[in-house]
């Protein structure tokens, strides 16, 4: 008799604990009675009639994502796989008909975006799906939206996460990219040769220039100088030739001294006897001498009936300056 009472007490005990069951948060409980749907229980502790109520199943609240990967051909016959990433979840409001009207949603989400990817894709050269992946996750959604939303499910968002096309493709574009990057090389090669080639010559053009400015400035102060060397003998009692030879001794000499003192200079054959300079200086007074007795000469003499001749002809022909004379 007590063995059966306390069999009695655990059932009941059993019993009436079972009459109670937690929900989670952002879960939704369906309740039916004997099969037939009674309540949706949402989070917290709830109650149902032992034996007569049943859990008939438990709806998740929560963004879920599914990925999918779909292998379609592109206008330009390339064969890629896409993997689209679908977030969905289940509209609190609806949880009658995304229990009750859909048995497997994933398998549904997976068809329609079977169904609009190979549909989109085969519009779009490989190049284009690639920059225009985002128009393809905008078509899934909105076809996705328009399909779920009668279940009881709200597309989120959706996105192409991953584009693979053929790896004998991949290849072929890595060898274009390489090719077009070494061109773009190769043309930014040239042009700064190009610029070094032209930046050269207009240096090299700076420095003729500057150098010919150089030159014409020093013969110009050498020009300036030999006017004040000889304005300085001339005050003295020298004249313009002798002034002028004894320059240009000095001249030589200095030359002299400056090849010697330049160990890297090359060969130059000059006269440079001790009576080099003398027989130049010798030359050179002799000469002036002379055409100084001719211009004299001219100037008493006169020209008669002969056409005058230049200081070169004179100098030249000394017998046409007698025959003049003679005349």
């Amino acid at each position: 008799m007590d063995f059966s009472l306390a069999i009695i007490l655990v059932f009941g005990l059993f019993v009436f604990l079972s009459s109670f069951f937690t929900v989670k948060q952002q879960t939704a409980v369906i309740i039916e009675r004997f099969g037939k749907f009674l309540s949706i229980r949402q989070s917290g502790l709830q109650l149902k009639i032992p034996l007569i109520d049943r859990i008939a199943g438990r709806v998740n609240l929560k963004i879920q994502q599914l990925d999918v990967i779909i292998e379609t051909k592109t206008k330009d016959n390339v064969f890629v796989k896409l993997k689209v990433s679908v977030q969905f979840m289940v509209v609190k409001e609806t949880v009658y008909d995304a229990f009750y009207k859909l048995e497997y949603p994933h398998d549904q989400i997976t068809s329609y975006v079977f169904d609009v990817v190979r549909a989109e894709v085969p519009k779009l050269k490989l190049d284009d799906v690639f920059e225009r992946k985002d128009d393809i996750a905008i078509a899934v959604k909105r076809e996705l939206n328009e399909a779920m939303t009668t279940y009881g499910y709200t597309i989120i968002n959706t996105l192409v996460t991953d584009i693979d096309p053929d790896i004998q493709v991949k290849n072929a574009m890595n060898r274009i990219n390489a090719a077009d990057r070494e061109k773009t090389v190769a043309e930014f090669e040239a042009e700064a040769s190009r610029i070094r080639i032209v930046a050269k010559a207009q240096a090299e053009a700076e420095s003729k220039k500057l150098q010919g400015q150089g030159i014409a400035d020093q013969r110009r102060e050498i020009a300036r100088g030999l006017v004040e060397s000889v304005d300085v003998l001339n005050k003295v009692g020298i004249n313009s030739q002798e002034a002028s030879a004894l320059i240009v001794v000095t001249q030589h000499y200095d030359t002299l001294q400056a090849i010697g003192a330049d160990t890297n200079s090359n060969l130059i054959l000059l006269p440079n006897s001790p009576q080099a300079g003398s027989d130049m200086l010798n030359n050179m007074v002799a000469s002036f001498s002379a055409s100084n007795q001719v211009g004299e000469m001219m100037k008493k003499n006169g020209r008669k009936g002969k056409p005058k001749l230049t200081e070169y002809e004179e100098l030249k022909n000394p017998e046409a300056i007698e025959d003049d004379s003679e005349v």
